[in-house]
């Protein structure tokens, strides 16, 4: 009798225990099933912190200028007798490019000229009159002057008849014409422009803090959005000795190599400057920074597969270059940091990685049309 009330005293413990451990149990899943829905894992695109060689780089926005360059107007009006150029030809200095009509110009030259002579003449004979007395010295005075006042408007009108005539006062390349035969043009009106193409200047501006590290003669690297895959390599020939006082900037001229011409005057350019010897820094991809008011930071991914989560981590950032920018301090060299996906992040939080898409990492990007 009593083993059996002991069995059965047993069996209803047994009962009890396993229903609590149920409910233990039960109360543990549901538990977990609440903090994994109050913390779902996130999925975010990750990058490696690395180390790559970085020199220290000045940049500024240029402006492409021409070694030599003009727009050409004649000083004085009249109409178009002869044009002596197409549009867009190269020509050599001293080319006669279009001419006025000047035929009364012409013909008053030749009056001067003849009255010159005509002088000349005169003073010739009174200069051997004088020897044998039959003439005073006043009068061979007078014959002077009066050559050397001929000769004065003589030259005077060949100066007007030349400001008819318009010539190239450089080699260069031509624009496109802006004058047509039998047209009037008033004084000054722009009748073509010519450039000097090779070489071509790039007129940039920089802060005052960067004149101890400009040179005359140092490398610049110059890019433009007409070719954005190219760099066009050239030197310092020039820095202004003055600093603008309003914007307390210095200007500096750089010269590049420009044989086939493919670089024109007024060229928007990014121009940049390497300044001492490379040095290791740790990169990260522009993407993975998180900006908030109280400093940057990064979230790097601590553990691996369904372990895996996120720890914010201040940072110091450096110089942004392209898509990647430099770190100075707060973060080691091979940590996994997040580069997208961070809205949705917070300490501690898993994470699940998706590396199928992931930001560039250039850092001298440009442009591709399409």
């Amino acid at each position: 009798m009593w083993k059996r009330m002991t069995l059965m005293l047993l069996a209803v413990g047994l009962v009890a225990a396993g229903l609590v451990g149920f409910d233990l149990f039960k109360s543990k899943m549901i538990a977990q099933a609440m903090a994994a829905m109050a913390n779902p894992r996130q999925t975010v695109a990750t990058a490696e912190a690395r180390v790559q060689p970085w020199v220290e780089r000045l940049t500024a926005i240029g402006t492409l200028k021409a070694k030599d360059g003009s727009d050409l107007a004649l000083e004085v009006s009249g109409i178009v007798d002869a044009v002596t150029f197409t549009s867009g030809e190269k020509v050599e200095a001293g080319r006669v490019l279009l001419r006025l009509k000047s035929e009364d110009d012409a013909a008053k030259l030749e009056a001067l000229e003849a009255t010159a002579r005509l002088a000349q003449i005169n003073l010739d004979r009174d200069t051997e009159q004088l020897k044998i007395k039959a003439v005073a010295q006043a009068a061979v005075d007078s014959d002077a002057a009066n050559l050397k006042n001929a000769r004065a408007q003589v030259e005077a009108q060949r100066a007007a008849l030349a400001k008819k005539t318009l010539t190239a006062p450089f080699a260069g390349r031509l624009g496109i014409r802006n004058a047509d035969l039998g047209q009037f043009l008033p004084a000054g009106t722009a009748i073509v422009t010519l450039q000097a193409l090779d070489p071509i200047h790039v007129d940039f501006t920089l802060p005052q803090q960067a004149l101890s590290q400009l040179a005359v003669g140092q490398k610049i690297v110059a890019r433009v959005d007409t070719w954005p895959t190219e760099t066009f390599i050239g030197e310092i020939t020039a820095i202004n000795p003055k600093v603008d006082t309003a914007t307390r900037n210095v200007q500096v001229r750089a010269t590049l190599a420009n044989p086939e011409e493919r670089l024109v005057p007024g060229m928007f350019a990014r121009v940049s400057i390497d300044i001492g010897a490379p040095v290791d820094r740790i990169t990260v991809p522009v993407a993975a920074i998180v900006a908030n008011p109280y400093g940057d930071s990064v979230f790097v991914v601590e553990g691996k597969g369904d372990a895996a989560k996120v720890e914010p981590v201040f940072i110091k950032l450096g110089e942004t270059r392209g898509d990647v920018v430099a770190v100075l301090d707060g973060l080691e060299a091979g940590k996994t940091i997040v580069t997208a996906g961070q809205t949705k992040l917070r300490k501690g939080v898993s994470v699940k990685i998706e590396n199928s898409v992931v930001p560039t990492t250039d850092p001298a990007p440009t442009p591709v049309d399409k």
